[in-house]
């Protein structure tokens, strides 16, 4: 890894390069994909369950306090990201067709992932209580705010409904195993401060798991070879420049609000993220007998292109941490 940091070329990067190779090659298919499905929620429920263990109370109840910062990552999230989704409604039809540019709005319209971005909080050494509490009251909103903006900016089929069982699984899945962490924090803590490297391991490991999940789901799917290279190249760079303006205006608004340096990080990483492990459901529901796939292909993308950015962000600022 020293040798390849010599380069600029960091060995998670790689690692991210070489999962979604593995997925394009030997893609998880039936029982191999429900197991892949349940070690990764396994992987992110103990992520959560190492963070709560991790986390001194006065300071998650300092992130929950910290109104301010949620306000600005949610306005990120669910203000600036349609207003650019409605921006790029010109692209339609010389770069993008008409199915891709309601898959890129829609991906526009989700929620902020919460695994990813609390990981890259916290390999950046950023705040890490802050980015629990925005990235899922993201989640928890947009599970009503989604279908609400698809109903008000796009022509959707049928009616727009959302399962109440999103609301458990976020609850189940991030809160109970952080909460848990919480109350066994007294027992665990002297153990974790002498071994960082299990938090390590699970941060990493649960964004791979992440990765090779999604990517494999879209090769199964062959929504890769649905379209010509060139709309495919040309939707990738539409979804990394609109990635790179809203890292660009996060970063700005962090620093032009006054934040300090932990929650400028919250704000980039949660306010520049979309969910796919949201969005997708989501999609099945609100685009009932459209194409899915297609339009589901600009958030699968977008999320593989923010999981590579974010994670040389978090290592560039992991190295130049305080």
């Amino acid at each position: 890894m020293r040798f390849l940091s010599k380069f600029y070329i960091d060995g998670f990067i790689l690692s991210i390069l070489a999962v979604v190779a593995v997925a394009s090659v030997f893609p998880a298919r039936g029982e191999a994909a429900n197991v892949v499905s349940v070690l990764t929620k396994i992987a992110i429920a103990l992520l959560f369950l190492l963070y709560g263990a991790r986390l001194p109370p006065q300071e998650a109840l300092a992130g929950l306090k910290h109104w301010r910062l949620h306000v600005t990552v949610l306005a990120c999230t669910f203000i600036l990201f349609p207003l650019l989704g409605l921006a790029a409604r010109v692209l339609v039809p010389h770069i993008l067709t008409s199915d891709l540019y309601t898959g890129l709005l829609f991906l526009c319209l989700v929620p902020s992932t919460v695994q990813s971005s609390i990981a890259f909080t916290s390999i950046a050494k950023g705040n890490v209580a802050g980015a629990i509490v925005s990235a899922t009251l993201s989640n928890l909103l947009g599970v009503f705010l989604t279908p609400a903006l698809v109903i008000l900016l796009m022509n959707t089929t049928g009616q727009a409904k959302v399962d109440p069982s999103a609301i458990v699984d976020i609850v189940l899945q991030l809160l109970v195993p952080f909460f848990i962490g919480q109350l066994i924090r007294p027992k665990v803590k002297g153990w974790l401060a002498r071994y960082a490297e299990p938090t390590k391991l699970v941060d990493r490991g649960s964004i791979l798991l992440v990765v090779y999940s999604a990517f494999s789901a879209g090769m199964v799917e062959g929504i890769w070879h649905a379209m010509s290279p060139w709309r495919i190249l040309g939707l990738a760079v539409v979804c990394a420049v609109i990635l790179a303006l809203v890292i660009a205006v996060t970063a700005f608004l962090g620093r032009a609000l006054g934040f300090e340096r932990a929650d400028r990080i919250v704000v980039v990483f949660c306010g520049s993220k979309k969910s796919l492990a949201t969005g997708l459901p989501m999609a099945t529901v609100l685009f009932a007998g459209s194409p899915v796939g297609l339009i589901v292909l600009p958030l699968m993308m977008f999320h593989q292109i923010q999981l590579i950015t974010c994670a040389a962000l978090a290592q560039r600022w992991a190295r130049t941490a305080p």
